[in-house]
């Protein structure tokens, strides 16, 4: 499909959404507190962000509340005490996992929500359930985006097919992922043209997720735009899972559109990310991190292997290739 548009230009379908909340909860359990919350969505609206994913619908009846903050939850109460009934231009946005949610029961009607989008997250195997899931939502009278995970351990056959059901679904939007962090530009390139070309036959928006296991999260969201993605996601400091994800101040940094003001991300950042760091919460690129994304393992091992202080690298390289062989 070739080059969309180029470095000097800007693209009026880009849209821009922060993860922080919801890929940052799993750094800190979702314990934000609602000050940051609301300094966040705040600064995320004077910026001109277009979304900004507060968390999960996941279910109560799988996950203890006590161990989760709020934003584990996102209750409609607990959204409109940050952002009343939202008069912004700002859309708010929660996400799904297949499996995780009573989405039947915890999402309601959207004429009674003030979300907007609702992200459903799904591997290859569960698409069918990702799309009872979309169709449900959509009656519901939200947005609905879907985000298929851990597409760098799929078989490329199962993935156009994946993207061909999801074509013919009422899901707006389709998630190309880098769960793993393993991809490289020219991988991303040839995914993007494959998801967009399914998605423009079937009138859909394509999105990017990236993470940062090899640093590569900003270069994969800026190749993956350039190839025809229209909807980023991206973090405060790259704040998410593990190694994090795109630097949102570094994307609003790049995108040219005029309407994106990076001023309030980088006051948000010195107010609030960086007295995070202070509290000693950990995320970005580290050595094991960047295995697991070499080896493309998910990077539960890195994480367990960073809460260990264990900087024995070499042995978690070769820990890693035993488990594969």
């Amino acid at each position: 499909m070739g080059q969309k548009g180029n470095l000097m230009a800007f693209r009026p379908d880009i849209r821009v959404l922060d993860a922080t909340i919801r890929d940052g909860g799993l750094v800190n359990s979702f314990f934000f507190t609602d000050d940051f919350v609301k300094a966040l969505y705040e600064a995320n609206i004077k910026a001109g962000v277009d979304y900004m994913e507060f968390g999960y619908k996941a279910s109560k009846d799988l996950f203890d509340v006590n161990a989760f903050g709020k934003w584990k939850f996102c209750e409609e109460a607990d959204l409109r005490a940050i952002v009343g009934n939202n008069d912004s231009d700002l859309k708010i946005a929660v996400m799904a996992d297949v499996g995780r949610t009573d989405y039947k029961r915890d999402i309601i009607d959207k004429k009674d929500s003030v979300i907007d989008l609702i992200r459903v997250a799904t591997y290859i195997n569960t698409i069918p359930a990702a799309i009872d899931m979309i169709e449900y939502c959509h009656a519901k009278g939200y947005e609905t985006s879907v985000n298929i995970m851990a597409v760098s351990t799929a078989n490329s056959k199962d993935v156009e097919q994946a993207l061909e059901m999801l074509g013919q679904s009422s899901v707006d939007v389709i998630y190309l992922v880098d769960s793993y962090g393993s991809l490289y530009p020219e991988q991303v390139r040839e995914y993007t043209e494959m998801y967009c070309a399914i998605a423009e036959k079937y009138g859909k928006k394509v999105g990017m997720h990236a993470h940062n296991n090899q640093q590569m999260a900003f270069a994969n969201t800026v190749e993956a735009v350039a190839f025809g993605a229209s909807y980023l996601d991206a973090t405060m400091m790259g704040m998410g899972r593990g190694a994090g994800n795109c630097i949102l101040e570094g994307l609003l940094g790049f995108l040219r559109n005029p309407r994106y003001n990076i001023a309030y991300v980088l006051k948000f950042i010195q107010t609030y990310m960086l007295d995070l760091k202070k509290q000693g919460l950990v995320w970005g690129y580290d050595i094991p991190y960047l295995l697991t994304g070499l080896l493309n393992r998910h990077p539960k091992a890195a994480i367990d292997r960073m809460k260990e202080q264990n900087t024995d690298y070499l042995g978690f390289y070769h820990d890693l290739w035993d488990r594969e062989n």
